[in-house]
């Protein structure tokens, strides 16, 4: 397998992160000196742990130790959640995120306003449906050019 081929390593680990409990999101493969560093971006529906990342990373560990993908070169393998500030880009991460404030740009061709801040209230294979200042916009996920959840911060009452 060719190193080089963050498709080839995605189809490969794939399977295995998806029975460890995840979805595979993301393959970065970078060069660090005389290392490569393999990093994943994992997902899963609900809450994802430490101790939900540390399955993942021996399962994934096992895997390549088990195939030639990552060559006779050295690497270093790090497993990683999505964080907060990665874009949302597939219709699971809408839907992953419903209730949750999303700040959109959209595609200069499409109807709806360019840009804009709303809390995604439904999400399906197409799309999204996002209420911006009390009025309910249907986001189709082939117009929106970046959509990233927006962090909110409130007081709990005493």
């Amino acid at each position: 397998m060719n190193v080089s081929s963050n498709d080839r390593l995605q189809q490969l680990l794939t399977p295995t992160v998806g029975s460890a409990g995840a979805d595979l999101d993301a393959v970065e493969l970078a060069t660090a000196g005389r290392r490569h560093v393999l990093r994943l971006v994992i997902d899963r529906a609900g809450d994802l742990t430490l101790d939900d990342i540390a399955v993942v990373t021996r399962a994934v560990s096992q895997e390549l130790d088990a195939s030639d993908a990552m060559g006779e070169r050295p690497y270093t393998l790090e497993v990683t959640s999505r964080g907060v500030d990665r874009p949302l880009t597939l219709p699971r991460h809408w839907s992953r995120n419903i209730g949750r404030l999303v700040s959109v740009a959209i595609v200069e061709h499409a109807p709806e306003p360019r840009a804009f801040t709303g809390r995604i209230t439904a999400a399906d294979d197409q799309a999204a449906d996002v209420l911006v200042d009390a009025h309910p916009h249907r986001v189709p996920y082939a117009d929106v050019k970046r959509a990233v959840v927006q962090v909110e911060f409130t007081s709990r009452e005493a």
